[in-house]
């Protein structure tokens, strides 16, 4: 991970701490509803990756939501009253059927799989073996 930030010049810090990603899992989902998705994972991530932050933590997901826009208070109602609880144990279950073990992971056409971060070079030879159309840089 800290090559790959080094390569794309992202801020990293190793977590000092392994956090209980559950509440921020639906959290994101709250925040897909509220159309704000790609800022709150955004926000989560560098809370996370770059703060060492611990994002389990319901006052981190908090101050995050309202850092992107969203209302802490409602988010909170929603993750207390489990509003996403299903959907985020619907995904797990699906990741589990398809045999997803790590994240991100990327499954081609044939099954063939990217998991975890990965050199670009990975993907491009997926991508030339596919003759897929892509503009990945």
């Amino acid at each position: 991970m800290r090559r790959r930030c080094a390569e794309l010049d992202l801020p990293f810090e190793p977590p000092t701490l392994l956090s209980n990603s559950r509440l921020a899992i639906e959290a994101a989902e709250f925040a897909r509803d509220a159309g704000k998705h790609p800022e709150f994972h955004r926000a989560v991530l560098a809370a996370y990756f770059a703060h060492g932050r611990d994002i389990g933590d319901l006052e981190v997901l908090g101050a995050l939501a309202q850092e992107v826009g969203l209302g802490d208070a409602a988010l909170r109602q929603a993750l207390d009253a489990g509003r996403y609880t299903g959907r985020h144990q619907a995904a797990h279950e699906e990741a589990c059927r398809l045999g997803i073990t790590g994240v991100p992971t990327y499954i081609f056409a044939d099954g063939e799989r990217v998991v975890g971060a990965q050199p670009l070079d990975s993907f491009r030879r997926l991508v030339t073996a596919y003759n897929l159309r892509t503009e990945v840089s």
